[in-house]
């Protein structure tokens, strides 16, 4: 059964504070999350979240539910993978295309290609995921390497 998200639709675009520069505890959950360290960025996005109160909390939301998906893909958990793959897009849509410098767009567009692939593999062949189909959050602008 598909999941479906509590409460009203998400169909409005939301502007501020996408202007904003990209906190640091995004820069690094996004720098754990393009590593693969998918349980890292959960810890790191989740403190974001939890501590912000403005509506741009669903964007980090969002990334780390996608990131969430990724590691239950690691652990073979189908189920799982395919919930946060529907949930983290719900909460990243309304900051498409770009907000504090994510490509929330490109980010959209990989996640649907993963629950796509990984709702063909299905439950028993969830261990045979293409990990190059792995989503990378990508910067509108240059970050500084560290």
């Amino acid at each position: 059964m598909p999941y479906r998200h509590p409460g009203p639709a998400h169909n409005t675009t939301v502007s501020s504070p996408c202007h904003e520069s990209p906190p640091p505890l995004l820069v690094r959950g996004v720098k754990q999350f393009n590593r693969g360290e998918f349980f890292a960025q959960h810890e790191t996005l989740e403190d974001l979240w939890n501590s912000e109160r403005r509506p741009i909390r669903r964007l980090y939301q969002g990334i780390l539910q996608v990131g969430v998906a990724m590691y239950q893909i690691q652990r073979c958990n189908h189920h799982g993978a395919i919930s946060m793959l529907t949930r983290g897009p719900y909460y990243l849509r309304p900051f498409a295309p770009v907000c504090q410098e994510v490509d929330v767009k490109h980010l959209l567009i990989q996640a649907a290609r993963v629950l796509s692939t990984v709702e063909e593999l299905g439950p028993d062949r969830v261990n045979q995921f293409d990990w190059s189909l792995a989503p990378q959050v990508r910067w509108t602008k240059p970050r500084q390497r560290t």
